[in-house]
């Protein structure tokens, strides 16, 4: 499954989830998309939209809440520096060959 696949696959499990009561737990998640807990775990993008659905439940005005969400927007940030640095390492090596 394409990555943009798994995170709509997600995206909807936790809505799902959410929609019909039920909490939003990796365990969930993971039993409605056939995605391993690993890799829910491991893939910031797909751990920060679990996590952010997550704590939709619970009231984000709490100081837990709000470092919750810090800590998510950070992975999410740093999952975004790299992407960038990938993209710009690819850019310099294509400059490299053109010249």
């Amino acid at each position: 499954m394409p990555a943009d696949d798994d995170v709509v696959a997600v995206e909807r499990a936790c809505t799902a989830l959410a929609a019909g009561g039920r909490r939003v737990t990796f365990n969930a998640v993971a039993e409605q998309t056939a995605i391993s807990r690993t890799t829910l775990y491991r893939r910031t993008d797909l751990r920060a939209l679990v996590e952010e659905h997550r704590a939709k439940g619970r009231d984000a005005t709490t100081l837990s809440g709000v470092t919750v969400q810090i800590d998510q927007l950070r992975r999410g940030l740093e999952a975004v520096a790299g992407n960038v640095r990938r993209h710009e390492e690819r850019l310099r090596r294509l400059e490299r060959r053109s010249r």
